[in-house]
């Protein structure tokens, strides 16, 4: 089933301990559309300067995303944020923020996506997520993403998007941050009070844990040799995510645990190397072999 990813198509510049990259395709829409789209059709709704290069949208293209609904400001420049990491990759360092066209993108959704079964509003300003949902006639399932400064300067937009969406996708600190609460159960119940059915905890290295009403999952993180840039990986996690749920159609307790682990799978990818390099060159197989190795990973046969 397709599904709709509204969220920011940018430039990264990004250091990190092992090495520079300037000006690279990034943007939670570029990295959560690619991984999904290794599960099911993707169409992306954002914004782009006329900066933006012909070949980066060719990437995109080339694995089989829709940007119909990508719109191009005439004589804008595209959002870029640079930021740094140290040797603790759950840290990035923003050093500069640039909105350009995405401080002014105002979402309207064509008529051929209005339908979208499965909707992901990717980190983006709760008004222009909103405004998404409102033309959106009867999604299936909606998850959305936010972040610590729109939690703080958008508060009254994000209680009033939190209601409308089926799952929220955040990390440790933006859960805390959200609920007051310090311990991760608490807060995850604070949370599912303000109206999500279903909270997914980011948590980096430690992995992911998710919470409803009536159930707790935890999924460690896949263990790596090799990581070399973390920008993104929470957003691949997402698109992975969502996109194996709008795959399947199945959103049983089993079927959700597995997407959270095909997510952790693609977010493990990621980061192995900069911008979206590795996305663009993983195999199906690749895939299911890391499936198989972490289903491994996390199966024992003791007894008590």
């Amino acid at each position: 089933m397709r599904l709709l990813i509204i969220g920011s198509v940018a430039y990264d510049t990004v250091k990190t301990p092992f090495g520079a990259r300037e000006r690279v395709l990034g943007g939670s829409a570029s990295y959560s559309s690619l991984a999904a789209s290794y599960f099911t059709q993707v169409s992306v709704l954002a914004v782009v300067g006329e900066d933006f290069r012909q070949e980066d949208k060719a990437l995109l293209e080339s694995r089989g995303v829709d940007l119909s609904a990508l719109s191009t400001v005439p004589g804008g420049k595209t959002f870029h944020w640079k930021g740094e990491y140290g040797y603790d990759l759950n840290d990035a360092k923003t050093i500069q923020t640039d909105l350009n066209v995405l401080g002014t993108f105002d979402p309207d959704v064509p008529d051929h996506l209005k339908d979208a079964p499965y909707v992901f509003l990717a980190n983006l300003d709760p008004t222009a997520q909103m405004k998404v949902l409102d033309q959106i006639t009867q999604p299936r399932v909606v998850a959305a993403d936010t972040m610590n400064y729109w939690i703080d300067q958008r508060r009254d937009g994000l209680m009033d998007l939190l209601p409308r969406i089926h799952i929220l996708i955040i990390n440790e600190a933006e859960t805390r941050q959200l609920s007051g609460e310090y311990n991760l159960v608490k807060a995850a119940r604070a949370i599912l009070a303000l109206g999500p059915k279903m909270l997914i905890i980011k948590r980096g290295e430690y992995g992911v844990l998710k919470v409803t009403e009536d159930s707790i999952f935890a999924a460690p993180a896949y263990p790596l040799e090799s990581v070399f840039d973390p920008t993104g990986a929470g957003d691949t996690f997402a698109g992975g995510f969502v996109g194996y749920l709008a795959k399947t159609g199945d959103l049983s307790p089993e079927s959700v645990k597995t997407a959270i682990v095909m997510g952790s799978i693609m977010a493990s990818f990621n980061v192995e190397d900069f911008s979206l390099n590795r996305l663009l060159t993983l195999r199906q197989e690749d895939i299911e072999d890391r499936f198989r190795a972490f289903k491994q990973l996390t199966e024992f046969s003791g007894a008590v």
